[in-house]
């Protein structure tokens, strides 16, 4: 017989973390807790508010499957019980963690995988004024990526002023939907211009039927468009990368299926997340070996990080301990 728990908790920011959809100073995330005999599954997750979601609504789906999980119910049919989204995504975690320490493996044996190399995570630079964003890429130009914010008026001056003052880095610059499509004929020539490597959701989701057909000079990655491998055939007429985020597809299980399924339809893959602990980027380490694109800088953009948590030298995101994750 197993106990479930889960618990909501506020991890400050290092400074506000803003987007064309609002700022924020904090983190607020949901902590699932599977324990079994002598041994305790963990898993992370941040209610999205972008698709309606609220971090009580997430504690309530958990708790609305308790007598299913606590009774021995395995990860297929939690993605039979719940929907895509945060609070499968915690369970689903949770349940890969306890898994593997039944088991006495690590999870990404679980997974298929030999070994999990570390990996290169980009920085990101939240939206604010051109000269704001400088000093921010600035203090980060010896990263080899960075991502930026935009979805204002001086986009272009934003991403020029980074582009000076870090010259060396990888760019991406992520529109979180905010621009129109007359944006971006206007903008993607001169982001290319700018060296950008690729520009994330440049418009609306649920609009972006315009993009299939056009020949964007900088490639386009799918976030607020792409879920699961529901959307992944829609999405591939129109991206050439999908932001695949384990809050999105709702755990490991599909974050994986999706990241095959997306390779074999051409598409590169990036792996991103929500602002969070160390706790909630263990896992997307997994499908993150061999990514095109990391973004896994939730912990960088804290105040303080989860103990045990990551080891994290600059950039570069070891395995996590076992102690933490997996």
């Amino acid at each position: 017989m197993r106990g479930l728990s889960a618990r909501a908790e506020r991890w400050t920011l290092a400074t506000a973390f803003v987007i064309s959809r609002g700022a924020k100073l904090e983190a607020e995330v949901v902590v699932a807790e599977i324990v079994q005999g002598a041994h305790r599954g963990r898993g992370e997750a941040v209610a999205y508010a972008r698709y309606g979601e609220t971090t009580i609504d997430v504690l309530d789906q958990i708790e609305g499957v308790r007598s299913s999980i606590e009774a021995g119910a395995d990860r297929a049919r939690l993605h039979e019980l719940l929907a895509a989204g945060a609070a499968r995504n915690a369970l689903d975690c949770a349940l890969w963690d306890l898994e593997a320490k039944r088991a006495g493996v690590r999870a990404w044996t679980l997974a298929g995988r030999a070994r999990l190399d570390p990996v290169k995570t980009c920085f990101t630079i939240s939206l604010g004024a051109p000269a704001a964003m400088a000093e921010a890429a600035l203090a980060n130009s010896r990263r080899p990526m960075l991502k930026l914010k935009i979805g204002g008026p001086g986009d272009l001056d934003a991403v020029a002023a980074v582009r000076a003052a870090a010259p060396l880095a990888r760019l991406i610059v992520d529109a979180n939907e905010a621009l129109s499509f007359d944006d971006l004929r206007r903008l993607a020539p001169e982001f290319a211009r700018l060296d950008v490597k690729l520009l994330e959701q440049p418009l609306a989701a649920g609009e972006d039927a315009v993009l299939e057909g056009y020949a964007s000079p900088v490639p386009l990655c799918a976030d607020e468009s792409l879920h699961t491998r529901a959307e992944l055939a829609a999405c591939a007429k129109r991206y050439a990368v999908a932001n695949i985020k384990l809050d999105k597809t709702g755990g490991l299980t599909e974050a994986l299926a999706l990241a095959a399924e997306a390779r074999a339809m051409g598409l590169r893959v990036m792996i991103g997340c929500m602002v969070a602990t160390s706790l909630a980027m263990a896992p997307a380490l997994i499908p993150a070996q061999g990514a095109d694109f990391v973004d896994l800088d939730g912990p960088l953009l804290l105040k303080r990080d989860r103990e045990p948590g990551l080891a994290i030298t600059g950039s570069l995101i070891e395995p996590p301990p076992v102690e933490l994750w997996g």
